[in-house]
């Protein structure tokens, strides 16, 4: 059967002077946007044929079926910002060309997870932060699409990486202590490092500005995964599938429900989302290492040794080359011990 392309406009939005609004009165803000999305932009968006694709805290990206939709409901939408609120700067940057590459970073941001969108995404922010140095959005931003790349193991400078997103992270915290998006890339960078106590209060100070802000949701379900709290990890993910089943991260969202059944020893079900999540990300070393762990424990090697050497393929590093080289990146943990290792040893992988 053939298959059948659709084109969409995809529209980018957020709110202009955030920061120094939040910084003026964080909880008015809040409410006022919420006013905002309820009374103008939500029915405007649905009235011009769109639907919301992800928010971010103070922005978001909608998808219409036609470029003059998503440009009359953004011409629309901003009409009615200027009524609603007249002392509102026109735009969120002190330069708009900044703005248009941040923009672009983050359309290239929502396509699914590969070493091109990253580094197309990164290259966006870098410009917008180059023409606009000060920008707490493109420094947040640009923080959090190379803990992206690290955080997927499609880095080939991983250190260095971390290192440029801590001191961006830093510098929007500094600048702008209330803004949530810099809360955001403050996590990030904290579970890059593996500080997952400390990065979980980071996202829920960005959720709280936005409880539907999805990925913030699976990432705080992550760290709460490994920070002891498991039994809490799959409604948070569920509940970010639920809000956007069509996200290009749901591979990586259903490989976490997978991880937490495999390291409660339910190997079918881990199966069955490590499955699904390969076929969304297929270019993901880490849900081919889980998914041969599981089948090995299952009893299906030959299946295992095939996803262990895509795994080898697909990394940046050579992580998945034994037992050891796992540990010394920070899986010690009992559970991980008699499950993930378990099965990677069925699979073929050495101890040294």
């Amino acid at each position: 059967m053939a298959s059948t392309r659709r084109l969409a406009a995809i529209l980018a939005a957020d709110v202009a002077g955030y920061s120094r609004l939040m910084g003026a009165d964080e909880q008015g803000t809040l409410e006022r946007l919420k006013v905002h999305r309820r009374q103008l932009i939500d029915p405007k968006i649905r009235e011009h044929h769109g639907r919301i694709v992800k928010t971010t805290g103070d922005g978001l990206l909608a998808e219409f079926p036609s470029v003059v939709d998503a440009v009359r409901c953004a011409a629309e939408v901003q009409r009615g910002m200027l009524d609603r609120e007249p002392g509102l700067p026109a735009r969120p940057t002190a330069n708009p060309d900044a703005l248009d590459y941040i923009f672009r970073g983050r359309a290239a941001s929502n396509k699914p997870p590969s070493r091109d969108k990253y580094a197309e995404s990164i290259s966006l922010y870098e410009r917008a932060l180059a023409l606009d140095p000060r920008s707490v959005k493109a420094q947040s931003l640009l923080a959090g699409a190379l803990m992206a790349r690290v955080l997927n193991n499609m880095s080939d400078a991983a250190a260095a990486d971390i290192a440029r997103a801590e001191g961006l992270a830093g510098q929007a915290l500094a600048a702008s202590p209330l803004t949530p998006l810099a809360h955001y890339a403050k996590g990030q960078v904290l579970r890059a490092q593996r500080r997952y106590e400390e990065a979980i209060p980071e996202y829920e100070t960005a959720l709280a500005s936005d409880r539907n802000w999805v990925d913030a949701l699976h990432h705080l379900g992550q760290c709460k995964l490994f920070a002891g709290a498991m039994e809490e990890t799959i409604p948070l993910v569920e509940q970010a599938i639920r809000l956007s089943p069509r996200d290009p991260q749901l591979g990586i969202w259903y490989q976490e429900i997978g991880r937490v059944h495999l390291l409660q020893s339910r190997t079918d079900e881990a199966i069955v989302w490590h499955e699904k999540a390969r076929n969304a990300a297929p270019a993901q070393p880490y849900i081919r290492a889980w998914l041969a762990s599981a089948y090995a424990l299952k009893g299906e090697t030959e299946r295992a040794a095939v996803e262990l050497a895509e795994a080898r393929r697909l990394s940046g590093d050579d992580r998945f080359s034994s037992i050891a080289r796992l540990k010394a990146l920070g899986y010690f943990r009992a559970l991980v011990e008699t499950t993930f290792f378990a099965g990677l040893r069925k699979a073929g992988m050495p101890e040294e």
